[in-house]
């Protein structure tokens, strides 16, 4: 009989579904709940198991892990009679690790500990391949002993583990994250095209950048979809458009400017206007190209 918490998982999408099935190969009892009953099957085909609710998911859940799209959806799932905070039993740990602003995270904790339910925000960055290859990184906020009890479920997920501070400090790293990502991906994509522009060798360039000073995990990881023009989402330009809201409106409240990220929030939104939201965040290639009078 295993010692591990079981835990309840609520969101399976293209982060959550590799995600969850790392826990059920490290041994630990997960019970999904999605919309999406091919998602649920994949759980399944796993080893774990599917719940048709939200309330069946999480009522007999040591920890209830939480990923999806956005603030709206965490409270959707976590608020109301057949949420999270009606169904779970008390003193359950509740994970949040979608990307969300930090207030809803610090509102969030307020809501859970009135139930006796004690809360987590730890939003991760890796991509796709990095809930695959369960090398995420994962910034926490809450307090230190549920991050202590957390930490052996968090190493099933991700290499770099870090409490970064109180609820919302999870979710204000991620912000900050999103924002290092996206200059990061419009620097890489403008390079691209300006080297593409001069007739230089596309592949055998992006190959001596990424051994200098120039290279980065960005430009590592996205290498393949510059060369290729494959933008399949791994992380999708929806949602880091709404990313690039949530760190340039916390910004403003904090009195902090961000005047190369507002540019940048303002280049993933025209991106996404022009129906490339679905596309991976790598095709901010797609906008520099448009600009330039490349191809597209």
């Amino acid at each position: 009989m295993s010692t591990l918490p079981k835990v309840a998982w609520i969101g399976l999408g293209i982060m959550g579904s590799p995600m969850s099935e790392n826990l059920v190969k490290a041994g630990y009892d997960v019970t999904g709940h999605t919309l999406e009953r091919e998602k649920l099957d994949r759980l399944t085909a796993a080893g774990g198991t599917a719940a048709a609710s939200v309330a069946e998911a999480v009522r007999d859940a040591d920890v209830i892990v939480t990923m999806v799209p956005a603030s709206p959806q965490v409270e959707a799932v976590a608020y109301g009679p057949d949420g999270i905070l009606e169904n779970a039993r008390r003193g359950a740990l509740l994970i949040d690790m979608s990307s969300i602003t930090p207030q809803t995270s610090v509102d969030l904790a307020a809501a859970a500990k009135e139930k006796g339910i004690r809360v987590l925000d730890a939003p991760v960055s890796g991509g796709e391949a990095g809930a695959i290859e369960a090398v995420l990184s994962i910034m926490v906020g809450g307090d230190q002993a549920d991050f202590d009890e957390a930490k052996p479920l968090f190493e099933a997920l991700g290499k770099t583990i870090v409490r970064c501070g109180p609820h919302g400090s999870g979710q204000t790293v991620k912000a900050a994250n999103q924002l290092i990502v996206a200059v990061n991906i419009q620097a890489c994509a403008e390079a691209v095209v300006f080297l593409e522009k001069s007739g230089v060798d596309l592949a055998a360039a992006l190959d001596v950048l990424g051994g200098g000073l120039a290279g980065s995990t960005v430009l590592a990881r996205k290498k393949d979809n510059f060369l290729k023009r494959d933008f399949t989402p791994g992380f999708r330009i929806d949602l880091h458009h709404k990313d690039m809201g949530i760190v340039t409106d916390a910004a403003r409240n904090v009195g902090a400017a961000l005047p190369v990220g507002a540019v940048v929030a303002q280049l993933v939104a025209s991106l996404r206007a022009q129906g490339d939201g679905g596309l991976d965040h790598s095709a901010l290639l797609r906008a520099v190209e448009r600009l330039s009078g490349a191809r597209v």
